[in-house]
């Protein structure tokens, strides 16, 4: 692809607003890796935290494959529309609506706003021409699907865990489940740092490969890339999302450390499903879905069914809104920068 001309200032500079995501990313979804097991009292908030931000950062060594980053970087809008205003314009539609959603407390995904804001500022500068929609599809199937996934995923474990402790008793589950919500969590974490961190990279590649400091062809993006975005969502998960973390813990269904093991596992499953196949989706869907699959499991009075239908509407708007302040973000890049 033919490379634009971009000062090493202005490619500096959207290199940190990526970077400045990503740490949003984490700050956000924190709330997603931690708030069963904080909301169960297996661990302090502060604990909690740190350990999430550990496995956010630990996921740069299990996930390989860079498949969900190549993704976002050459499979969701054409390369040859990208520059510095698509880029900033992208990163602009997700940043706002982050904190837009996070002052409201609402646990809306990070990944679609970032997706949302790719293809507002692609289409507000070439059309609707400028969008792959094979890769697209993709992430629409699965905005579907990874709550989909959760809830069965979820609901069959709290149904495979309530058949096997049958005949124990409430206190022993309740002991036996709160060592291994530990792993559970641990997983949940890992997961969530495979599938995000690997969205900013994918942010990354995509504006050095449009600057012309790598290629299409490459495998993989330089290493700094790697590591910075993983450090980024790590330290981001550190700060976590308090306000996120009521609305997924208790808010949606009361969940004991049984109940949160089988979300967590049921969402991590569901997470490493989704990266190995390349497949950037939300880690807020999944967890969600994997909450409400294991409060229906055991009663349907037991979600609130209310609850979860606004959070619904919050996944509804998340990619128009997003492409819609990206494309405004867009336009006055183009004044600005």
């Amino acid at each position: 692809m033919q490379t634009i001309q971009m000062s090493i200032y202005v490619l500096g500079l959207l290199v940190i607003l990526a970077l400045l995501f990503d740490f949003m990313n984490g700050f956000h979804d924190a709330a997603n890796a931690i708030a069963t097991v904080v909301s169960t009292g297996v661990l302090k908030p502060q604990t909690a935290v740190a350990m999430a931000a550990t496995f956010n950062f630990v996921a740069i060594f299990v996930f390989h494959q860079l498949t969900v980053a190549a993704t976002v970087g050459k499979g969701t809008i054409d390369p040859t529309v990208i520059d510095q205003y698509v880029i900033f314009g992208a990163l602009m539609g997700a940043i706002v609506w982050n904190l837009v959603t996070w002052y409201y407390g609402i646990p809306s995904s990070s990944s679609h706003a970032l997706i949302g804001g790719l293809v507002g500022a692609a289409v507000a500068k070439s059309g609707t021409g400028a969008l792959i929609s094979a890769g697209l599809w993709k992430v629409v199937l699965f905005i579907v699907l990874s709550p989909v996934l959760g809830f069965l995923f979820g609901s069959l474990i709290m149904l495979l865990v309530s058949w096997i402790f049958v005949r124990s008793t409430p206190r022993k589950v309740d002991k036996w489940f709160r060592r291994l919500q530990l792993v559970s969590a641990a997983a949940y974490s890992l997961g969530h740092g495979g599938n995000d961190a690997q969205k900013t990279i994918g942010i990354i590649w995509m504006l050095l490969i449009a600057a012309g400091y790598s290629s299409t062809t490459d495998a993989v993006p330089p290493l700094w890339v790697i590591i910075s975005c993983y450090t980024a969502i790590s330290f981001g998960t550190l700060f976590g999302g308090w306000r996120i973390v009521k609305t997924m813990g208790q808010k949606i269904t009361k969940l004991k450390p049984v109940g949160g093991f089988c979300a967590e596992t049921g969402g991590a499953i569901t997470l490493f499903i989704s990266t190995a196949m390349g497949i950037p989706v939300s880690t807020t869907h999944t967890i969600t879905g994997a909450i409400v699959g294991v409060g229906s499991a055991q009663k349907m009075s037991a979600v609130r069914w209310g609850v979860a239908g606004n959070i619904v509407w919050a996944w509804i708007f998340t990619i128009p809104a997003s492409a819609f302040v990206a494309a405004i973000a867009w336009w006055i890049g183009r004044h600005i920068m």
